[in-house]
């Protein structure tokens, strides 16, 4: 029999839905799995509490008791869950109260067991220390903070899920599902993990969060520069400057103001201008009925094709896909 057993550490201020979400899948795979496959495949889920935590809150309030012992002994799998946090300040803020966890995950990772985080739950394994040189996600909207602040891990924020030999995390959101069935599927194929997806109404092909992404979100750290290149890039967003242009109109070097960039955002100026004017599209596709050709002109481009293919490759979607997406519609 194969047997997948996920830990799910119990934080205070974790989302319920991520326990939730871990124990509703697994039940619904398994009886998928006993109806095609009976026993061959077994899925356990349970609470796993930090030494000295005798029970937790979730971020609603609701109280979680939880098991005494041991409990990631026996564990195949340890998940990482997500907290509740008013900023990315905030969130870093409380590595100290959630010492006894970080210590947990160090503990889990030394003896072998695979490690997965959803959302937020990246910054704990960050601080355990065990993500030095590894690939992995996070919440988008915490991808400039977790980069200025581990720089020695390689994120891919836009990525929905990144997996590094026994690690993998999730991105924001629901993308604890897709991380689950992703599990599903390593341990019992895919199509259990397809047939899951049927039943959760969860569309399995999402590959990435750049879609959902809202630039005005972000948390940035602030500076002098960064908020005169921000105020800057906005109104280039229709100009066609280069770097030259740029760093005259900020009153700095061209070296100077790529360093910044590099720091803070992980790209260059221009890289990131091109963001802010994918952004751009995104509201007018979302909001208006302008034709895509008016939709490029207003972001700053006068070729729509390759408009197109800038467009495709931020958000693994077309102009004409998104729009049937997310347009608004009346409710």
């Amino acid at each position: 029999m194969r047997r997948l057993r996920i830990g799910v550490l119990a934080i205070d201020g974790m989302l319920l839905s991520s326990l939730g979400a871990v124990v509703d899948t697994l039940l619904i795979a398994q009886r998928i799995a006993d109806i095609q496959m009976p026993g061959l495949v077994r899925f356990e889920s349970v609470l796993v509490a930090a030494p000295g935590r005798s029970g937790v809150r979730t971020a609603d309030g609701t109280q979680l008791a939880t098991p005494e012992g041991d409990a990631e002994a026996d564990l195949d799998l340890l998940l990482v869950p997500g907290l509740i946090h008013s900023s990315p300040s905030q969130l870093f803020g409380s590595a100290k109260a959630y010492r006894p966890e970080i210590e947990l995950i160090a503990r889990a990772h030394a003896t072998g067991i695979a490690l997965a985080s959803a959302c937020c739950g990246t910054f704990l394994m960050a601080e355990a220390g065990i993500l030095d040189g590894r690939r992995v996600t996070i919440s988008w909207w915490l991808g400039a903070a977790f980069r200025l602040r581990y720089p020695q891990i390689q994120l891919q924020a836009d990525d929905l899920l990144v997996e590094d030999g026994n690690l993998i995390t999730a991105g924001g959101g629901s993308a604890i599902s897709d991380l689950l069935l992703r599990l599903i599927a390593k341990h019992a194929g895919a199509p259990l993990a397809q047939m899951t997806a049927r039943l959760r109404l969860h569309d399995p092909d999402r590959m990435s969060q750049a879609p959902y992404v809202c630039e005005a979100l972000i948390e940035r750290p602030r500076s002098s520069l960064g908020e005169r290149a921000e105020r800057v890039l906005q109104e280039a967003v229709q100009a066609d400057w280069g770097i030259a242009e740029l760093a005259t109109r900020l009153g700095t070097s061209e070296r100077s103001l790529l360093r910044h960039f590099r720091q803070h955002y992980g790209q260059t100026p221009l890289a990131h201008l091109q963001h802010l004017r994918v952004e751009r599209a995104k509201a007018l596709l979302e909001t208006s009925l302008l034709s895509l050709d008016e939709v490029v002109e207003r972001c700053g481009y006068r070729d729509t094709s390759s408009f197109r293919r800038l467009f495709k490759r931020a958000t693994s979607m077309t102009p004409g896909d998104y729009r049937e997406r997310y347009r608004l519609r009346r409710h």
